[in-house]
């Protein structure tokens, strides 16, 4: 590449994230195309399926696999995952548009309508008594960065992290779309049968969508805190279902848009 800051200019070698597609099916039927940076797949795949209200538990996968899909040379490119649902567990409804093309970058393409993903959760998240310290929330960005360990090789990634009440780190994944960092690490609870993740703090490296919030809704966590801005969407979800939504959270300060109860500030 061709690297220029100012005058010098100069050729040489980078890193930079991989992107492909991942092909999610139910029993062989085709139910969304995501891209992603491949890795924590069946994470992912759990994640998504969740915030979907796709599945409520691990209970609810009988399996899941990587199916052949074959690039030119013949080689499994590892972008298609099969997945078979217990029985009992009701195949969704895909008459809504919901199972077209999903970008790394816009969870919500192809989605028919504001309506049509507004999931509801099961999940009493407006009940939940975590109190969360002003200086363990200031501390969160910092934390997030400092675990990331691809963003270091290639700057291109997003990250998502689950912190405790007081600080410490549960999971944190990363990807080139924030949403899927967020299924991951929702994936990941989901695997161990750590659903809902209440008590906890789901920490972005980008902005406060009206999808991250469904998302974080939908896994039962009462507080999204972004580095970055929210969309009205997202804080009128967060008012709804009675999620913290914190925003531009950076340096010494923050915004909270809802629940400000829940940030407990200094005397």
């Amino acid at each position: 590449m061709l690297r220029i800051r100012g005058a010098q200019r100069n050729t040489r070698p980078d890193t930079v994230a991989a992107e492909e597609p991942l092909e999610i099916r139910l029993a062989g039927t085709p139910l969304a195309v995501t891209m992603r940076t491949p890795g924590d797949d069946f994470d992912l795949v759990h994640g998504f399926l969740a915030t979907e209200g796709v599945i409520g538990g691990p209970d609810d996968i009988a399996g899941l696999r990587y199916c052949d899909s074959v690039d030119a040379d013949g080689r499994n490119t590892y972008n298609v995952v099969d997945v078979d649902l217990a029985p009992g567990v009701p195949i969704p409804d895909t008459g809504l548009e919901r199972n077209f093309y999903t970008s790394s970058s816009c969870g919500v393409c192809g989605k028919a309508s504001i309506d049509a993903i507004r999931t509801k959760t099961v999940h009493d998240v407006a009940a939940d008594a975590l109190r969360l310290p002003l200086g363990t929330l200031l501390a969160l960005p910092d934390r997030l960065r400092a675990e990331q360990e691809v963003f270091d090789k290639t700057g291109g990634l997003h990250a998502a992290g689950l912190f405790t009440g007081d600080g410490g780190l549960v999971a944190l994944r990363e990807d080139v779309g924030r949403h899927n960092a967020v299924d991951k690490v929702i994936g990941d609870g989901v695997r161990a049968g750590r659903l809902p993740l209440a008590g906890q703090v789901l920490m972005v490296s980008g902005r406060a969508s009206f999808e991250l919030t469904q998302k974080a809704a939908m896994a039962g966590i009462p507080v999204l805190a972004a580095v970055s801005a929210p969309s009205s969407l997202a804080v009128e979800l967060a008012r709804e279902v009675g999620i913290t939504l914190v925003g531009f959270l950076r340096g010494d300060g923050c915004n909270v848009y809802t629940r400000t109860e829940r940030i407990v500030l200094p005397a």
